[in-house]
């Protein structure tokens, strides 16, 4: 943990590849977690799936992307950094500003996390 989804426009493996690397840097430097504990999703949106101010559809660089960190709750600086970590990276890498980007922090307790049928609380040390 952290997982990541990211609802935004499609763009090409290439792409996503840079998104992946760009987030996954960022949050282990944020968070202090090794790159294999940061798992990505990538959601794709299509302008025909999409609407803002009750408006259908918008130009890939003009849609609104969401980011959701779910992770073990982190303190203010760390989430603070993370936010930054993202945003900017995001926001060129989909072609857009950070006007259009928001992180949204799922912070969660040890013991509100299951790995492999155990409480994250029950399997880890603290």
């Amino acid at each position: 943990m952290p997982y990541v989804e990211i609802l935004a426009p499609p763009i090409l493996a290439e792409g996503r590849q840079k998104v992946a690397t760009a987030v996954t840097d960022g949050l282990c430097d944020a968070f202090s977690v090794g790159p294999e504990t940061v798992t990505i999703y990538f959601l794709d949106i299509a302008p025909g799936a999409y609407a803002h101010a009750g408006t259908m559809g918008a130009l890939p660089e003009e849609q609104r992307i969401f980011v959701k960190v779910h992770a073990y709750r982190r303190g203010i600086p760390e989430r603070r950094k993370a936010a930054a970590a993202l945003t900017e990276p995001l926001a060129t890498l989909y072609g857009t500003t950070a006007k259009t980007l928001a992180v949204y922090f799922f912070d969660r307790a040890r013991d509100e996390v299951a790995h492999a049928g155990l409480l994250s609380s029950d399997a880890e040390p603290a």
